[in-house]
């Protein structure tokens, strides 16, 4: 037992090494497109009909480090300023299945090929999904409930805030914090395919069929996975036999799919709207990898996995893993080091001060929306979100708590009262 625990612990240090270089470079890409693109700017472009809203949509997406979760605020914002349903479905398809980091770290673990096609297969899904829709699915058609006073989610700090601040909190901390988990465990269970199963085990799911790819999409589809924590499962799986267009089918419906994102769908924009949304990533998957597995066995253009590439000295790598595992330690043991120290908004004489429990907060872009359907309710002053402990606490005069309520419900989560009224100064996370 002990000789595997510690095979697991090598190829999971490994893997953390090989991953790292690249992964703190998407990073600091991440967050240099957060100082340079703004919620804002993209929602001007998304207007309109037409083919080209959509396509703008799909590639406004593709670098996005947003997983599925993240995105959906972020797309629900969209839709409530005036982006086509088209528009905002090519967004929903192509932004989760790809990013800066995810690309960067695809590279390292996958190679040139599959780091190449997988931002376009995630455009090509965006771009079908969203035309698909805007042929098929009216915009006047009646939506079962659209959050039409949904506020925008945040890609990014203020903008009073300094560029290099905001660069390096949202790249190295509200992103590591957001993809930290599961990317973590991605590579957890990377080790433990690696060391505990056998070579070969899955040479079932190996071929240009599509039976192998039916299977992996069958599993991605209904699962939570980022496009970040994938990779390293989908390297480890085609080190161990499976079909690399198989695991490129993985890569694809995984982190496009999950049961928050379908639940949105059906809510915001209806059944149709879901069904040509699913059939989308069905076919893409699929088509990417057949593409793939026929260009792999086509030309002579071998498929590098973890292990097979050291383009640096072992000393360097080790160094680069010691930096990314500090910056995710910091970005996930910050929330509750700073929930401790956390000083509550002081309530006036005549305010009063509301708590509530706020479930579906999965990221930081969670939180911000969260905070921002609160603060546009009327007679609410400050609302401080706290995303480890699943609370809001709202500090104003004469709100109502319903509204507040229907605020949250709208920009799609649940809210219930915790208390009534607080005593002044007191802090409700404490």
């Amino acid at each position: 037992m002990s000789q595997i625990l510690q095979s697991i612990g090598m190829e999971f240090w490994a893997m953390v090494a090989e991953v790292s270089p690249y992964l703190l470079l998407g990073f600091f890409f991440a967050g240099l497109l957060s100082v340079l693109v703004s919620p804002s700017a993209v929602g001007r472009h998304l207007g309109g009909r037409g083919i080209v809203p959509v396509a703008k949509a799909a590639l406004f997406g593709v670098p996005l480090p947003l997983c599925s979760c993240g995105v959906i605020p972020l797309a629900a914002s969209l839709r409530s300023r005036g982006a086509s349903r088209g528009a905002t479905t090519a967004f929903l398809l192509s932004t989760p299945q790809t990013g800066v980091d995810s690309i960067f770290i695809t590279y390292s673990l996958l190679g040139l090929t599959v780091a190449i096609l997988r931002p376009i297969a995630a455009f090509l899904t965006g771009l079908l999904g969203g035309w698909l829709v805007g042929i098929f699915v009216s915009d006047n058609e009646r939506e079962e409930s659209k959050a039409t006073d949904s506020p925008a989610a945040a890609c990014s700090l203020p903008e009073n805030s300094g560029k290099l601040r905001r660069l390096w909190d949202y790249g190295f901390v509200d992103l590591p914090r957001d993809i930290g988990r599961p990317l973590i465990i991605g590579l957890i269970l990377a080790g433990i395919i690696a060391a505990a199963i056998p070579a070969d085990y899955f040479a079932g799911l190996r071929g240009t069929g599509l039976w192998p790819k039916l299977v992996m999409l069958g599993v991605g589809i209904p699962i939570y996975v980022c496009a970040t924590g994938s990779v390293p499962i989908a390297a480890a799986l085609v080190h161990q036999g499976v079909s690399p267009g198989a695991a490129l089918v993985f890569l694809i419906s995984g982190p496009a799919t999950n049961m928050a994102t379908l639940a949105v769908i059906i809510k915001t924009m209806g059944k149709k709207t879901l069904g040509i949304y699913l059939a989308t990533v069905a076919f893409c998957a699929l088509a990417s990898g057949v593409l793939l597995d026929f260009w792999l066995t086509s030309l002579p253009h071998p498929m590098t996995t973890h292990g097979e590439h050291a383009m640096m000295p072992l000393w360097m790598s080790n160094l680069f893993a010691f930096a990314m595992i500090a910056i995710l330690a910091h970005a996930l043991l910050r929330p509750y080091v700073r929930r401790e120290r956390r000083r509550p908004a002081e309530i006036a004489d005549s305010e009063m001060a509301v708590s509530l429990r706020i479930e579906g907060m999965t990221c930081s872009h969670c939180a911000q929306t969260v905070r921002e359907a609160l603060t546009g309710c009327a007679g609410v002053r400050a609302a401080e979100i706290d995303l480890a402990g699943g609370q809001a606490r709202i500090v104003g005069k004469g709100f109502d708590i319903a509204a507040l309520r229907r605020a949250v419900e709208l920009a799609g989560y649940s809210a219930s009262p915790i208390n009534h009224s607080i005593i002044k100064g007191e802090n409700p996370w404490s």
